[in-house]
């Protein structure tokens, strides 16, 4: 029988992603009881104290066993924990070296959304693909350079060590552990019967492009800004230099640095997120959002906006436009 952790942190975590993996692990041993045969999996939740209240006291979860009593375990499972990054990693700071002494012991460890700070405070993570809320992508960056971010994806698996990306993303990944652990046809049953969409590997079609500000480089804000504003133009490296009074050079290591793109890394995200929204919330077709957005190039536009949202241009606008009969541009 397979032992599955469920950490209770504290502070504010999801209380959805503790009930759900819970219910969903525990619905496969009662779907093998039909079948006649024994459970597989033995699922506790596992704290740091007997109680731990959440949402200003509206909830309080009671561990089944603490850390201590835990000598091994299969699985741990590490739900997303809300509240500045920092804080949440001290106030959860004695899980971390039972973490490391677990995975060292042969466990396996998921962490779901933002949960993944946790575990990039263990050093497990050094090295290792992950994902995450895109939200947080740049925060992560800034805190755990050392780790090989991969904001686009909903799940990465590396060396026993399982992440997810954003939100309701983490079914996916309780999926993809149940069909390692139980097999492809235990995981199908369950897709059915909990009604999640199955195979699903990115969530690029769901990011919001948001600008890193927050850093205190005033040319690279000045040359942000001036991107913003002028997408539709044609602009190169050059005559943003001067606009922002440095050299092409200085500037493009100083933007990177900050931003973690290049300069035309990020005129190909403002300009693909103005072509969404107007896919969004216009009725032009395809290409009038691709003109809008500073592309004369239909094949380039393309290309670039299937490489950043995972669907062409006409299927990111049937995903997102309602009662609207759509014919190929």
């Amino acid at each position: 029988m397979k032992h599955i952790s469920i950490l209770i942190p504290e502070g504010e975590c999801s209380l959805v992603n503790i009930e759900g993996t819970h219910q969903i692990f525990t619905e496969v041993n009662s779907l093998l009881a039909r079948l006649g045969k024994a459970p597989l999996f033995e699922v506790q939740l596992v704290g740091l104290r007997k109680e731990t209240t959440m949402r200003k006291g509206l909830f309080h979860v009671r561990p089944d066993v603490l850390i201590d009593d835990v000598v091994h375990t299969d699985l741990i499972v590490i739900p997303a924990i809300h509240g500045e990054k920092n804080k949440v990693i001290a106030d959860n700071k004695a899980f971390l070296p039972w973490m490391v002494q677990q995975y060292r012991g042969g466990a396996s460890i998921a962490t779901l959304c933002i949960g993944v700070f946790l575990l990039a405070a263990t050093g497990l993570l050094k090295g290792k693909r992950c994902a995450t809320h895109w939200v947080e992508a740049d925060t992560f960056r800034s805190m755990f350079p050392d780790v090989n971010l991969v904001p686009d994806k909903i799940i990465t698996d590396d060396s026993n060590i399982y992440t997810s990306g954003g939100a309701y993303s983490w079914l996916n990944l309780i999926l993809y552990i149940i069909e390692k652990m139980a097999g492809r046809d235990m995981a199908i049953t369950c897709s059915k019967l909990f009604e999640i969409q199955i195979e699903r590997n990115s969530q690029s079609a769901f990011m919001i492009f948001s600008p890193q500000k927050r850093h205190e480089d005033d040319a690279v804000k000045k040359a942000q800004d001036y991107l913003e504003q002028n997408y539709a133009d044609r602009i190169s490296v050059d005559d943003l230099a001067r606009e922002v009074g440095v050299s092409r050079r200085n500037l493009e290591r100083r933007f990177r640095k900050v931003t973690f793109n290049s300069i035309a890394e990020y005129l190909q995200r403002v300009r693909i997120e103005a072509a969404k929204q107007t896919l969004e919330q216009e009725r032009e077709n395809v290409n009038e959002a691709m003109y809008k957005a500073g592309y004369n190039d239909s094949k380039a536009f393309r290309t670039t906006f299937k490489k950043l949202t995972g669907l062409s241009p006409l299927a990111y606008r049937k995903k997102y436009v309602r009662n609207e009969v759509l014919v190929e541009d």
